[in-house]
């Protein structure tokens, strides 16, 4: 028996933005035409730029050259073109589309604008004068440390069109967690704010921004937007945003290469430094607009209103996913159940949301609320919500599914990576869909599963591999391509392994079981324990730390922190709030551990290294498998010890 719950009806499968595509390839069946996007990748991605309506300056001549191998593909040789005139100039210039919204924000109060196409080409022409007024060049590196408003759309399609690379950083980082992406970056701008709204609060982000210059540099000017006009130090490194706008509202676009870098977005491994992954105009906007419009069926003049962080990989995926489809975005500045938990779906009722992406933490936390918070507003907009950052479990799907979807509208779960510029499984809309699970592997995407030994395996847990690259696929990492090769391409011989445990059963439906390297993922955030673990051990009492995450009902996992310290004149427990404050300081509330463990030793290796694994298994009374390369296994039985009635 199957274990789907949404069934598409014929008609619904024939109205699809993917099902035309199938067409025109000549298939009707999904497998079929999955299985000629992997045979001949060319020929698939050719069709896909195409679908997209993509405009190029200068015709590419080739779809890929393999000539610096599988792990350096070069897209579209020779093709020109700028993902600002793809997203932004384009629509503006069509008499059609130019008054048709295409940004929508709305703040934490409940304060509304709105940009159509046209207004928003002016403001990000204005900002594009600005910024080469100020000395902004090709190739120039900006850091952005912004709250999720409008100026941080625009800066973002500014820096594109004068073909100068934007980096992204989380508005809820601490100065030392932006510090370190400024400088893997050697940005020479950092673009901030004087503060944002939370939950009715100013949350002044000017400080932290402050404070990560002072160890940056590379710096030369701060741009600060005037968000909350609070009082907030100004230095002589500062220009106010409002003084780099100008009054010219044209703009010559830059006629970049389609392979030039447009933003480094980092991301968090196992290993303390953050991993820059590097993408090209003709990469993670082409990716993230196929798998918006033709996966989710994004359309023009949809609302695409994914609840995220610019500084996460959604964010960008938000913005290009919807502009590249002629589709409006929706922003917002706030928290979903702030002031009530019904805010995301009055945002949906009131902005007429048609693709909502939210997370299972999201739906954990509201699901044993009064449902009259969900069901006095009007959800009709909705053709599509979608879900990704972190794994599901059934109870919260089916909710969703039940009270919100009305067991109507589908869920598309969606995984992938920062590195892969959107989603290696999804939910596409032309097969049914089961809970929890994915229905296939997305078009273009190779994808396998093997075992220890490199074979393919079914019906039980492997390591999800992808044997061709794809369009959005990272272009190494920014200035570690030694790291990115160990990282991805060190395992298997021309095969990028991902990190995912996966089964493929018998019915094609995937489900991810869990991360195979020790990557936390705290409510949605993928963290690396070792930059957390640094935290720990840069204060004065630690001399090591290991950091692990368990299950947490609510933000899906939570990180648990093991502390080796030196002799001490504070009490074990002081010590220990002394140590979640000093996370908390560094780090942010959201993802500090809150829950710090003294030990008197952490299982370790014979050459030192910490097998975090041993401590997680522990920990949750778990089987913790071979531990015979263990130096002092004995530590293990006390950790577990540690673990009795904390996890049930």
């Amino acid at each position: 028996m199957s274990k789907a719950v949404w069934n598409p009806t014929t008609d619904y499968i024939k109205n699809t933005r993917l099902y035309e595509l199938m067409q025109e390839s000549g298939f009707t069946s999904y497998e079929d035409f999955y299985k000629h996007s992997i045979e001949d990748i060319g020929s698939f991605w050719d069709l896909a730029v195409n679908a997209l309506d993509i405009e190029w300056y200068q015709p590419y001549t080739n779809v890929i050259n393999l000539d610096q191998g599988i792990m350096y593909p070069e897209w579209f040789v020779n093709g020109k073109m700028n993902v600002a005139h793809n997203a932004l100039d384009k629509w503006a210039l069509d008499s059609s589309m130019k008054n048709e919204n295409a940004l929508i924000w709305e703040s934490d109060d409940g304060s509304i604008i709105r940009y159509t196409f046209k207004e928003l080409q002016d403001e990000v022409n204005r900002i594009a004068n600005g910024l080469v007024n100020l000395g902004v060049q090709e190739k120039d590196i900006v850091t952005i440390y912004m709250p999720m408003i409008p100026e941080t759309v625009i800066a973002m399609l500014a820096i594109s069109k004068v073909g100068a690379i934007f980096s992204p950083a989380f508005s809820g980082y601490k100065s030392e967690a932006v510090a370190k992406r400024i400088n893997a970056a050697n940005a020479k701008y950092l673009l901030t704010a004087d503060g944002f709204y939370r939950r009715g609060k100013v949350i002044n982000l000017k400080e932290e921004a402050d404070l990560a210059v002072a160890s940056s540099p590379s710096i030369e000017h701060v741009i600060v937007v005037n968000r909350t006009n609070e009082d907030v130090n100004w230095t002589n490194q500062d220009v106010s945003w409002n003084e780099i706008r100008t009054d010219q509202t044209s703009f010559d676009t830059k006629q970049t290469n389609g392979n030039d870098p447009f933003m480094i977005i980092y991301t968090s491994g196992t290993t303390g430094k953050p991993k820059g992954a590097l993408h090209t105009h003709n990469g993670f906007p082409l990716k993230a607009a196929f798998d918006a419009g033709i996966c989710m069926d994004v359309c023009k003049k949809d609302t695409l209103f994914w609840y995220t962080d610019m500084g996460w990989m959604m964010g960008p995926f938000l913005v290009y996913g919807g502009l590249l489809n002629g589709a409006s975005i929706l922003m917002f500045e706030g928290t979903p159940d702030y002031p009530t938990p019904s805010r995301i779906w009055e945002i949906v009722d009131r902005h007429q949301v048609t693709h909502l992406g939210i997370s299972p933490t999201l739906i954990r936390s509201i699901m044993n609320l009064d449902e009259r918070y969900v069901t006095n507003h009007d959800l009709s907009s909705l053709k599509m919500v979608g879900s990704t950052g972190e794994p599901w479990n059934e109870e919260p799907w089916l909710w969703l599914f039940d009270k919100i979807c009305k067991q109507k509208v589908p869920i598309f779960n969606y995984s992938g990576g920062t590195e892969i510029s959107g989603g290696i499984f999804g939910n596409v809309l032309v097969k049914p869909i089961a809970p929890v699970a994915f229905n296939a592997a997305l078009p273009g995407m190779d994808v396998d599963v093997y075992d220890e030994d490199g074979q393919s395996v079914k019906n039980e847990v492997g390591e999800l591999v992808l044997k061709q690259p794809w369009v959005g696929m990272t272009n190494g990492f920014y200035k570690e391509n030694d790291r990115y090769e160990n990282t991805y391409w060190s395992r298997y011989q021309d095969t990028w392994v991902h990190g995912d445990w996966v089964i493929w059963d018998d019915e094609g439906f995937y489900t991810i079981t869990g991360r195979s390297d020790d990557t936390l993922n705290v409510a949605g955030k993928r963290l690396g324990p070792a930059e957390i673990e640094s935290i720990f051990v840069e204060h004065d009492d630690v001399v090591e730390a290991g950091v692990i995450g368990v299950p947490d009902k609510v933000k899906g996992e939570k990180p648990i922190a093991f502390v080796v310290v030196k002799n001490q004149p504070l009490s074990e427990e002081e010590l220990k709030d002394v140590l979640v404050d000093h996370a908390i300081q560094r780090l942010g509330k959201a993802i500090a551990p809150k829950t710090v463990h003294i030990v008197e030793d952490l299982p370790k290796t014979r050459n030192a290294k910490v097998m975090r694994r041993a401590i997680k298994a522990a920990y949750l009374n778990k089987d913790a498998g071979d531990l015979s390369a263990l130096e002092n296994p004995y530590v293990v039985e006390k950790i577990r010890e540690l673990g009795k009635g904390v996890i049930s």
